[in-house]
């Protein structure tokens, strides 16, 4: 397999409403509206975050973020009124949670201190 891209798709029952909670989480607009269902933001060159609409099924997705400086992303996210948990030390990373407003789980976390070991 030969990937070129990949995206983290998270499901809403409230598209318009994601979008301003994403838009705020992730500190910008969404890069592209390829259909009515659908927001997409290009966080980097080989991968995205997508928002669609699905009432059945909002809320069951999970998504995990490596952020530079983790106390300076819980002082922004206050900022712009989303509360992160409070840390929770890890072997690898500090981690910090959140839910969007359909219960999606949101972990953002410190880069690995130290390389993985091998699978």
């Amino acid at each position: 397999m030969s990937l070129q891209k990949i995206y983290t798709s998270l499901l809403t029952a409230d598209l318009a409403a994601a979008e301003v909670w994403y838009t705020k989480l992730l500190g910008r607009r969404p890069d592209y509206r390829p259909m009515d269902t659908l927001v997409q933001w290009e966080l980097f060159d080989q991968g995205g975050l997508m928002i669609s609409n699905s009432d059945e099924i909002a809320g069951k997705g999970v998504m995990f973020l490596y952020v530079d400086d983790l106390a300076a992303e819980r002082r922004r996210l206050e900022g712009q009124g989303i509360a992160l948990g409070d840390d929770i030390p890890g072997n690898y990373s500090t981690l910090a949670q959140l839910r969007d407003p359909d219960g999606n789980l949101i972990t953002l976390a410190t880069p690995p201190a130290s390389p993985f070991p091998p699978a």
